[in-house]
């Protein structure tokens, strides 16, 4: 694959060849191969000799064959906008590394979206819309998204969940082909959403719901944010768990025994990037987790269903593992401490004499933190009131 770079990406927007720089336009005129979507590829003059491909379907997977077909040769890819936003350009440099791609940037559709709306960078989020539920992390009254749509679809998407979530009164603008001769601008409320919209376009949404209905990034959302048939780590033991866990940009989770995936979720919900991989042996708990995920924002999650340990050697090693079901499994605990990486976290919770006993002798054995947490709840007693004691649960926490 080496003989095939170095691979140069060139930014384009939607003003074409003409908003190139001279530079860039001058890169692509010398490649011997440009790559890129049919859309892109017509937008340049013709050059004799210069041989022009479309990208692999689906992308990742043939991308290394096409590479390597073009060994020794000039390559240039063309990507919409600034290649690194949820771009080309990023799946090139994690492909082959950044010694063997050079980024050509153009303005990106964030930074028109932005300037168009007078919106400072600092003032609002930006989510692509693979799934649209992803903005639900972000529902709060008087947030600013700016949204990367998929297709045309996506606008209409948006407003159907937005009115469902109680959140009907969200301004919503739809930017479509910025920087383009055809740029166009609607405006509407998700519950006033018509019309038919241009096929590449940005969604800017001012959210507006119900005081107090959005949901912070904290760990420990109300237990009944989340559908469960009981298997649900509870609000204050999830808080707990997930402090000692602590989530941190880019890593990953994985939630063993995940019942209703609940450390799994706000493991997400902390940070955009943090990632998560929720194993449940049981096919009905496993929908319900998927569910959960995007209901709460972080459509992402990854949900294995498969019994562990069985099923965690195929998983990519893990940053943060938090044990809350098949703790008497043999082998889990064990499993899950060979795969943490260095620097890891582990969190383990037991409620069975059984368990309990596995956590003390992990605790003999490796150090860390044993803790026994009792939580109560005030409820009605006869004509007073009174304390409802939950289970104790034992939990066992280890930084390596």
């Amino acid at each position: 694959m080496p003989a095939a770079l170095p691979i140069t990406v060139v930014g384009i927007g939607a003003d074409g060849w003409a908003g190139l720089a001279g530079s860039a336009q001058e890169t692509v005129l010398a490649a011997d191969v440009v790559i890129g979507a049919p859309r892109h590829l017509d937008l340049l003059p013709a050059v004799d000799g210069q041989q022009r491909h479309s990208w692999p379907s689906p992308l990742r997977a043939g991308l290394p064959a096409l590479v390597e077909e073009l060994a020794g040769r000039r390559i240039v890819a063309l990507a919409s906008g600034d290649p690194l936003l949820s771009g080309v350009g990023s799946t090139l440099i994690a492909l082959l590394g950044t010694d063997h791609v050079t980024v050509v940037p153009a303005v990106s559709s964030v930074a028109l979206a932005r300037a168009r709306l007078g919106w400072p960078a600092e003032s609002a989020a930006v989510i692509r819309a693979g799934d649209v539920h992803a903005v639900l992390r972000e529902l709060v009254p008087g947030r600013r998204v700016l949204v990367l749509s998929a297709d045309a679809t996506t606008p209409a998407q948006l407003a159907a969940l937005l009115v469902e979530c109680g959140y009907g009164p969200s301004r919503m603008t739809v930017l479509g082909d910025l920087g383009g001769e055809a740029e166009s601008r609607l405006e509407f409320t998700a519950e006033t959403f018509t019309g038919d919209m241009p096929r590449l376009n940005i969604v800017a949404l001012e959210l507006a719901g119900p005081p107090g209905s959005g949901r912070g990034w904290v760990p420990g959302l109300p237990d009944q944010a989340y559908d469960h048939d009981g298997q649900l780590t509870k609000r204050d033991l999830r808080a707990s768990a997930l402090a000692r866990l602590s989530p941190a940009p880019g890593q990953l989770l994985w939630d063993v025994g995940a019942g209703a995936g609940s450390v799994g979720i706000e493991w997400m919900r902390a940070h955009p990037s943090c990632r998560a991989i929720a194993v449940e042996v049981n096919q009905t708990r496993a929908q319900r987790i998927s569910d959960n995920s995007r209901n709460l924002g972080v459509p992402a999650l990854r949900v294995v269903c498969g019994a562990a340990p069985q099923v965690l050697a195929e998983l990519p090693a893990p940053d943060a593992v938090f044990v809350g079901g098949g703790l008497s499994r043999p082998g889990v605990l064990d499993a899950c401490l060979t795969r943490l990486r260095p620097g890891g976290r582990l969190v383990a919770h037991a409620v069975t004499l059984e368990t309990e006993a596995l956590l003390v002798a992990a605790y003999r054995a490796h150090g860390g933190e044993l803790t026994r947490i009792h939580v109560e709840h005030a409820a009605p007693l006869g004509s007073f009131t009174g304390w409802t004691p939950g289970r104790a649960v034992t939990q066992w926490a280890l930084t390596t």
